[in-house]
C-alpha cells in the first residue's frame, strides 16, 4: 500500500508543477531497458534507469552495443565483461562451472545483475550474489557496466556496480537473427531470434542450446583427468503493446536450463548440478502531459532452482535449494523544465529460499529444509540538472525499509563538464549497502541481528575526445570504503562462543556462524582509449586495482584474494575490401592470491586471441576464432582448470 501511495503522491505533486512550466519538455523513458536507437549519433545508457545520453552520467561505464557483441564473438556475458575495465573474474573450470565476477576489487555478491530491467540475485545463495555461469550473450542487443556504489537507484548489493543486459527489440516490421557454431570439446553452439512490429505490437523471441563435452573442472596439475561437460538452453521474449497514446503493456522474460558436471577441488567427481532460472516482468507504461510526466509501474518475479546429484551415493542428491523474489515498483520522470529532471521511484521487495543437504544413507531421514524470508520497502529520488550548457549535475536520496534491521538513508551525488574542446570531466560520489542474505539469517549458520554491509566511494576522471571522436582516451581515479562486511567465523570443537552454539540449544554446536566483522579498501586507477580511421579499430584499457582486507587481525594490508593488482585489454581489427574483418585481442592479468592470508599465489596469465568474419551476403557472415592462441596455462582459482587453447567456426545471419 505504501508504493502506491508514493505513486498518487508523485503524481498529484507534479501536475501544478507542469502547469506552471512555460515551456514543453519531454522526460525520459524511467526504464533500465528503454529501447535504445541504433541509428542515432548519441550514445543512450539506461543502466542510471533513465535513458540519458552517456555524456550525461557522472560514474564510469562502459557500454557494448550490438556490433561490439558480434564482433567479439564471445559465447558467454563474462567473456565480454572481462575486456572492460576494472572487472576480473574467479571460475571453477570451464563453461558452466561457478563463475564470480568483481567490479573494482569489490566481492562478486556486491554486483548488482539486471536483465530486461528485472533485478537478479539468488536469495538461496549464501552470499545471495549472481553466478555468471549461465549466462549467455543470447539475443543480448546491449550491455552495460556502470562502475562504482549505485546503491541510490539500484538498492541492496550495487556496492561494486551494476551489470545492465538488455535484450532486443524489433525495429522492422520482420526480422530476426541466428548464430550456429561449432569447435573444439565437441562444442556446438545454436542461437536464433525472430520479431516484428505490427501496428501496435513489438515483439521478439529467441533462444539458444550450447553443448559443450568440456575439461576437467580440476586442474590436471591436481589429478584431474575427465571431462566435465555442460548444457545449456535458454529462451528470452518481449513484447510492448500500444493500448492508447501515453499507455503501453510491456511483458519480458528470461528462461535458462543447464547441467553441469562438476569436480571437487581435491578429486574427480561423477556429480553434476542443475540450475534452473526465470525471470519474468509485467509493466504498464504512461505518458502524461505529452510526455513531461512518464510513468512505469511493474511487477517482477526471479526464481532459482539448483540441486546437486552425485550418482555414487545411496541417495543421489546432495544439494536442494530454490529462492525468489516478488517485486513491485513504481518509477516516474518528470522534466521539470528544460535541462532539469526528477527521477522517483518506490518498490517492495519479498525474498523467500529454502535450502538442504540430503544425507547419503537412505536409512538416514531427510532433513526438513531450512526457510527465510524478508521484505524490504525502498523509496529514492534523483534530480538532474544543467544549470549551464555542458555542465550536468545529479543528487538523489534513498531510503530503505528492511523488515529485520530497520531502515537506512543513502545519498549520492555527481557531475559532468563538456568543454568545447571535447574533453569530459566526471566526478562523483555514492554511498552502498548490502543486505544480509537469507542464508546468512537464517541457514543453520544464520544470525538473524546481523547488520547490512556498508560503502562509502568516489571517483574522478577526464575523458578527451579529438578529430570527430576519431581518438578518445582517458583515465579515472577511484576509491571506495567497505565496513561491516559479513564473513564465516568458523568454530573451535572447544569454542565458549554462544554463537557457536545452535540458536535456543546450548548443548549442540554448529561449524560456524556468519559475523560483521570485515572492512576492506579500494582504490586505483582505470585507463581506456579507442583509435578508429576507417576500417581500422584499434582499443585498450588497463586497471590498476589495490584491493586490501582492513580488518583488525594478522591479514591487514593483505591482498583481498583472487583481485589482481593489474589487469590489460587490448584489441585490433580491420575491415578489408573485400568483405573480410580480421582482428586480435590481448588479455593480461598480473599475479594475485587465492587465499586471505596471501601464502597461495595465483600466477599471471597473458591471452591472445584471433577472430574473422567473412561476408557471404549482406545478410549472413562466415565467423571463426581461435582462444587462447598460444595454449597458456593457468588458474583463476587454485586446483581449478582454465581452457586452453581453442577453435570455433560457424555462421551468423542478419535479416
Amino acid at each position: 500500500m505504501r508504493v502506491l501511495k508514493y505513486l498518487v503522491s508523485v503524481a498529484f505533486l507534479a501536475l501544478p508543477l507542469a502547469a506552471q512550466a512555460d515551456e514543453l519538455q519531454e522526460a525520459p523513458a524511467p526504464d533500465a531497458a528503454a529501447p535504445v536507437p541504433s541509428s542515432s549519433d548519441t550514445i543512450l545508457v539506461t543502466a542510471t534507469r533513465l535513458a540519458i545520453p552517456v555524456d550525461q552520467v557522472p560514474a564510469s561505464l562502459t557500454v557494448l552495443d550490438k556490433p561490439a557483441i558480434d564482433r567479439a564473438q564471445d559465447i558467454g556475458v563474462t567473456e565480454l565483461l572481462l575486456r572492460t575495465p576494472g572487472i576480473s573474474i574467479s571460475r571453477n573450470g570451464g563453461y558452466g562451472t561457478t563463475t564470480a565476477l568483481r567490479i573494482r576489487g569489490a566481492e562478486s555478491e556486491q554486483t548488482v545483475v539486471v536483465i530486461d530491467g528485472v533485478k537478479l540475485n539468488d536469495p538461496s545463495a549464501s552470499s545471495g550474489g549472481y553466478n555468471f555461469a549461465n549466462l549467455l550473450a543470447g539475443d543480448a542487443s546491449r550491455i552495460e557496466v556502470l562502475r562504482g556504489p549505485q546503491s541510490i537507484l539500484w538498492g541492496s548489493q550495487a556496492i561494486g556496480g551494476v551489470v545492465n543486459v538488455v535484450t532486443a527489440l524489433p525495429a522492422k516490421t520482420l526480422e530476426g537473427s541466428f548464430d550456429v557454431e561449432a569447435g573444439s570439446h565437441e562444442t556446438v553452439s545454436a542461437r536464433a531470434a525472430i520479431g516484428g512490429k505490427t501496428g501496435p505490437l513489438a515483439w521478439r523471441l529467441g533462444g539458444q542450446a550450447f553443448t559443450t563435452d568440456g575439461i576437467s573442472a580440476l586442474a590436471p596439475a591436481f589429478g584431474g583427468k575427465e571431462a566435465d561437460g555442460y548444457i545449456n538452453r535458454n529462451v528470452s521474449g518481449r513484447a510492448v503493446i500500444e493500448l492508447a497514446p501515453g499507455i503501453s503493456a510491456d511483458l519480458r522474460g528470461y528462461y535458462a536450463s543447464s547441467q553441469t558436471e562438476i569436480d571437487a577441488s581435491t578429486a574427480d567427481s561423477l556429480e553434476y548440478s542443475l540450475n534452473r532460472e526465470f525471470v519474468g516482468y509485467a509493466g504498464i507504461n504512461l505518458d502524461l502531459l505529452d510526455g513531461r510526466f512518464r510513468n512505469r509501474i511493474g511487477y517482477t518475479y526471479t526464481d532459482t532452482d539448483r540441486d546437486n546429484f552425485n550418482p555414487t551415493r545411496a541417495r543421489a542428491q546432495t544439494f536442494d535449494a530454490a529462492g525468489h523474489n516478488r517485486r513491485l515498483e513504481y518509477q516516474g520522470a518528470f522534466a521539470i523544465a528544460e535541462g532539469w529532471t526528477l527521477l522517483a521511484g518506490a518498490e517492495n521487495e519479498r525474498s523467500r529460499f529454502r535450502s538442504a543437504s540430503p544425507p547419503a544413507a537412505l536409512a538416514t531421514p531427510v532433513p526438513a529444509p531450512v526457510r527465510g524470508g524478508a521484505d524490504i520497502t525502498s523509496f529514492y529520488g534523483q534530480l538532474s540538472a544543467q544549470p549551464i550548457g555542458g555542465l550536468t549535475l545529479n543528487a538523489g536520496l534513498r531510503h530503505d525499509d528492511h523488515d529485520r534491521f530497520g531502515g537506512k538513508w543513502l545519498f549520492a551525488a555527481g557531475g559532468v563538464l563538456n568543454l568545447p574542446t571535447g574533453t569530459v570531466l566526471r566526478a562523483s560520489y555514492g554511498e552502498g549497502f548490502k543486505a544480509p542474505t537469507l542464508y546468512q539469517l537464517f541457514s543453520e549458520y544464520g544470525v538473524a541481528s546481523l547488520a547490512p554491509e556498508r560503502a562509502k566511494g568516489w571517483e574522478a576522471g577526464a575523458e578527451q575526445h579529438l578529430f570527430d571522436d576519431k581518438l578518445v582516451f582517458g583515465a579515472t581515479w577511484f576509491q571506495r570504503k567497505t565496513r561491516d562486511q559479513i564473513i564465516f567465523n568458523s568454530c573451535a570443537a572447544t569454542s565458549t562462543d554462544a554463537l557457536c552454539f545452535v540458536p535456543g540449544n546450548a548443548t549442540t554446536r554448529r561449524q560456524g556462524y556468519y559475523a560483521n566483522v570485515s572492512r576492506a579498501e579500494a582504490h586505483g586507477i582505470e585507463a581506456a582509449a579507442a583509435l578508429k580511421l576507417g576500417s581500422f579499430q584499434l582499443d585498450g584499457n588497463y586497471s590498476w586495482t589495490v584491493a586490501e582486507d582492513r580488518s583488525p587481525g594478522a591479514n591487514f594490508g593483505k591482498w583481498l584474494p583472487r583481485r589482481p593488482r593489474d589487469t590489460a585489454n587490448g584489441s585490433v581489427s580491420y575491415a578489408w575490401p573485400f568483405g573480410l574483418t580480421t582482428g586480435a585481442a590481448i588479455r593480461w592479468s598480473g599475479k594475485t592470491f587465492d587465499n586471505a592470508a596471501n601464502t597461495t599465489v595465483l600466477d599471471a596469465y597473458t591471452l591472445v586471441d584471433l577472430r574473422a568474419e567473412y561476408a557471404l551476403s549482406p545478410s549472413l557472415r562466415l565467423i571463426g576464432r581461435v582462444e587462447n592462441l598460444f595454449d597458456e596455462t593457468y588458474s583463476t582459482a587454485i586446483r581449478y582448470n582454465a581452457l586452453g587453447r581453442v577453435f570455433y567456426a560457424g555462421l551468423r545471419g542478419r535479416f
